[in-house]
């Protein structure tokens, strides 16, 4: 699993930068709204790294690469988590939540669903 706290670059009274990412390209960003108590994800992708951007609220996340143990995590505003190909991961909104998704590979737009593989057990 994951997770890194990004710091604020920069702020004044104008407000605050934040880089969410900065050492790779994506090719798409969604935003994702995610009511309190519904879960997301329980999948994997073969091909395209995900990032999950934490805007705000408060979600319980969870990982597994191969057969190793399910990690989990709470994760809030300002954290990024990075699934790489083939990692399964999955989140649960604590509270209500915006996440922002950002994907380098197939997983975008109407492509989403060929790098998509549905658990057949869900890890959260």
């Amino acid at each position: 699993m994951n997770i890194k706290n990004k710091p604020i670059n920069f702020e004044d009274e104008r407000g605050m930068i934040r880089d969410i990412i900065t050492d790779d390209s994506v090719d798409a960003i969604t935003l994702l709204t995610c009511n309190e108590g519904a879960v997301r994800g329980n999948h994997f992708h073969k091909k395209s790294t995900q990032y999950l951007y934490v805007i705000s609220g408060r979600l319980l996340y969870a990982s597994q690469t191969g057969n190793n143990p399910v990690e989990k995590g709470e994760i809030t505003e300002g954290d990024l988590v990075t699934n790489p190909p083939k990692e399964k991961h999955a989140f649960k909104a604590l509270e209500n939540s915006l996440v922002l998704c950002l994907a380098k590979g197939e997983r975008k737009g109407d492509q989403y669903e060929s790098d998509t593989f549905r658990l057949e057990e869900p890890i959260l």
